[in-house]
């Protein structure tokens, strides 16, 4: 069960309105790295969750939380389209660089919203659930929301420096400190899962399965120029889970044979001939 409260989590209160600033806001709500992503995708994975109780309560916390976030930023939205018409949706075109960059201000706030949020990112690409990732597998999952908590920080970072109103700011600082507090949390997570079971993904895949495969999972080939790789830790020493050490391949050489596929059907109408690759 959900329960609406109507206050938000901090206050938003803009110093002046700025249409082009509510463009470029969208992204963090809409883009692929928005609050609407971590919101949905933290949800799924907390009503998908199975097993221990902590980490689901924990998805649903954080998601729960998320849903807030996106209300936040549809009200700093609709702040900065105050009393914004479509004279200055043609008043920025003026600019030559402006409407190169942005193009004006997002029509979808003034035609489709009434000056208000929409879920879309700042180009007025609708949201997409394929951005979301739930794929029931705790460490998977995990690691997911840090690269999202991670894209999602640099974003709100980048935009923090494209306004000096210091309303705006507020709410940005208040949303980097949570989602610098959400990479803790993720990581917490994840640590406290590869102490259980490796970290490996799925922990679970029998090794023996591979065995024969087994020295090619340390080796680093060089397939590009340069050599410059062979100097990180990935490329010598032991593997993180203990099994075997890594290994720099300064000229790989292929295992397997070139590929001859048949000549298909004449009905496909491949304009081939059989001696191109029968042979």
């Amino acid at each position: 069960m959900f329960r609406h409260q109507k206050e938000l989590q901090y206050e938003v209160k803009v110093d002046r309105p700025d249409p082009m600033l509510a463009r470029q806001v969208q992204e963090v709500l809409g883009g692929q790295f928005g609050e609407m992503t971590v919101m949905m995708q933290y949800l799924f994975q907390g009503f998908n969750c199975r097993g221990e109780e902590k980490y689901k309560d924990l998805l649903m916390d954080i998601g729960t939380e998320e849903i807030g976030h996106v209300e936040m930023l549809c009200a700093l939205i609709s702040q900065l389209l105050e009393g914004a018409s479509p004279e200055d949706q043609a008043k920025a075109a003026e600019d030559p660089a402006i409407a190169a960059i942005m193009g004006g201000i997002n029509p979808q706030q003034l035609i489709m919203s009434g000056l208000g949020a929409v879920p879309t990112n700042s180009n007025g690409v609708p949201w997409n659930g394929a951005y979301i990732v739930a794929s029931g597998n705790l460490l998977a999952d995990m690691r997911s929301n840090l690269h999202a908590e991670t894209q999602g920080r640099l974003q709100v970072s980048r935009l923090y420096h494209m306004t000096k109103d210091e309303g705006v700011r507020t709410v940005f600082r208040k949303m980097l400190a949570r989602d610098r507090y959400h990479q803790y949390q993720w990581l917490a997570a994840i640590s406290e899962l590869e102490e259980k079971n490796g970290v490996v993904v799925p922990a679970s895949f029998p090794p023996e399965a591979e065995m024969e495969a087994q020295p090619e999972a340390y080796k680093l080939f060089n397939l590009s120029e340069g050599t410059e790789s062979k100097e990180g830790p990935w490329a010598r020493g032991t593997a993180q889970d203990g099994t075997g050490d890594f290994e720099y391949v300064s000229d790989p050489k292929p295992k397997g044979k070139a590929p001859k596929p048949g000549v298909p059907a004449p009905e496909l109408h491949h304009d081939l001939t059989a001696s191109v690759t029968d042979k």
